[in-house]
């Protein structure tokens, strides 16, 4: 199958068997790594460039990883010690990475639609690693992959995201997938953490934790960021999880097989227990992270090739 697209840089907008292509295609390369094998010669020659704005671990590493395990020559760039923190501009930057001819840029911003911005000014493909409050794509991708696996299809899927949804670009990207692929997705959370227009994308929206996770096949829990906050939107940690916290008692509610699901980092007793995180039966937060390795492979491969090869 032909993918149409030069960059990725949001979910909202691709097409049900673009996203199944690309599931396909991440999932033969969860075979690949637990095989031990790689594919080396893949992206040999390529030059992959980690921009992050913002702080990053599991995201950051996981798109080394997948470039070097596809044989591209990785390239991290600290801002904190480079030019963009001397006050150099973002097309500036642009510009500079254009005479670099990289053939992949990632990048991590804390401005909505910087990626997109720089995927008008450069020659390289661009991939959003999280841009502000707007999207996080690959995230949502994985998150997709660990449910399927897990679950056969994303159709009828009930899913509830749950916490920070106003400031979650995980949870905007996983609303579009999700819908977009038949799922049934809820948001729950207090409503000064939940837009006014999330109805209008398809969700139910529930500000009651026990109701929202009634009958529900997976729970999605959100870390609250505070850093995106103005303040009063919520009251003390230890409040916040009295009322939308993640317990063993709240989860009872949901299908007996219920599938918990977190992109981290945690806040441990602020939204989700200790136990319920680490259950052997439920937590799928440790597979989240295998998946992405898997999925940032596919995706580095696509866009590096222009086309979708059969996995």
């Amino acid at each position: 199958m032909h993918y149409p697209h030069r960059h990725l840089l949001k979910i909202e907008g691709l097409y049900p068997p673009e996203i199944t292509a690309l599931l396909d295609l991440a999932e033969s390369y969860v075979l690949l790594n637990r095989s031990g094998k790689t594919q080396r010669d893949l992206l040999r020659g390529r030059t992959l460039i980690n921009l992050f704005y913002e702080d990053s671990t599991r995201t950051r590493t996981s798109f080394e990883l997948a470039g070097k395990r596809l044989g591209a020559d990785v390239i991290n760039m600290s801002v904190s010690t480079s030019s963009v923190n001397k006050g150099e501009t973002l097309l500036d930057t642009a510009s500079t990475l254009n005479a670099m001819r990289c053939d992949l840029l990632v990048v991590r911003h804390d401005q909505s639609g910087a990626p997109n911005l720089l995927a008008q000014k450069v020659s390289s493909a661009v991939i959003n690693a999280g841009d502000g409050t707007h999207e996080h794509p690959t995230q949502a991708l994985l998150d997709a992959l660990t449910l399927r696996r897990r679950r056969g299809t994303l159709e009828g899927l009930q899913v509830a995201i749950c916490g920070d949804v106003l400031h979650s670009r995980v949870a905007r990207s996983n609303i579009h997938l999700l819908t977009t692929m038949g799922g049934r997705v809820r948001v729950v959370g207090p409503p000064t953490l939940i837009h006014a227009e999330a109805a209008d994308l398809g969700v139910e929206v529930f500000h009651d934790m026990d109701a929202g996770l009634q009958g529900v096949d997976a729970v999605m829990m959100l870390r609250l960021q505070k850093e995106r906050m103005s303040r009063g939107l919520v009251p003390s940690a230890r409040e916040y999880f009295r009322f939308f916290g993640l317990d063993a008692a709240r989860l009872s509610r949901a299908k007996p097989d219920v599938l918990v699901m977190h992109p981290g980092p945690m806040n441990r007793g602020v939204e989700i227990d200790s136990a319920v995180a680490d259950d052997p039966v439920h937590s799928v937060i440790g597979e989240q992270v295998e998946m992405g390795v898997a999925v940032r492979m596919a995706v580095l491969d696509v866009l590096s090739r222009g086309s979708l090869r059969n996995a």
